[in-house]
């Protein structure tokens, strides 16, 4: 795999490629990509995206960057339904593993339709001439996993091409997130670089 660095600075011309947004050239697959990453270049990664958002939403492109950081929003959806501190309640009584089960429930992530309250959020953005970036995943695991929100998204979002930046190794077909945790479902994703 080629250094960090190199291959950030293949992102920027990757999206830009009007055969990249309009999915063409994939056999008819919707354009899920997977950039990942070690682990602990998490802050370079994420200074590399903020970076590559401010050029190119505010340059001259056709297109602009929709980041949605997977942690950040859940936050906001349990802020917006007045559930977080009885979630930091339920942890503190019953534990992590307790309130991450009735957080998955909460937050529906196991559906696919309105009921999961993280793809309705991100379907209620207009997507308009946009990449999708997720991120985040890291930090919300195991409440929202990788696999999880690639399977369900898939279902329901066929407009835009989607990047999950994935702190782990994607091997074409598993994720091993932070590089230890195996997982053994089957994606319908491509490497991005």
């Amino acid at each position: 795999m080629a250094g960090l660095d190199a291959r950030l600075n293949q992102i920027e011309v990757k999206i830009s490629e009007n055969s990249f947004r309009e999915n063409q050239g994939l056999g008819n697959e919707v354009g899920y990509y997977i950039f990942d990453y070690n682990p602990v270049e998490e802050r370079n990664v994420r200074h590399y995206i903020e970076r590559l958002k401010d050029r190119i939403n505010n340059g001259n492109k056709a297109f602009q960057i929709i980041e949605f950081d997977l942690f950040h929003l859940m936050v906001e959806i349990l802020e917006e339904e007045g559930y977080l501190e009885a979630f930091f309640d339920l942890e503190k009584e019953n534990g992590f593993f307790e309130m991450a089960d009735s957080l998955v429930e909460t937050l529906g992530l196991d559906e696919t339709n309105e009921q999961n309250l993280i793809l309705s959020k991100i379907l209620e953005t207009d997507l308009t001439d946009s990449v999708l970036f997720l991120t985040g995943v890291g930090t919300c695991h195991p409440i929202i996993t990788g696999h999880n929100i690639l399977n369900n998204l898939h279902q329901v979002l066929d407009t835009v091409p989607v990047i999950l930046f994935y702190p782990g190794e994607y091997s074409g077909q598993d994720l091993k997130l932070f590089g230890t945790m195996d997982s053994h479902n089957y994606y319908r994703a491509f490497r991005l670089v």
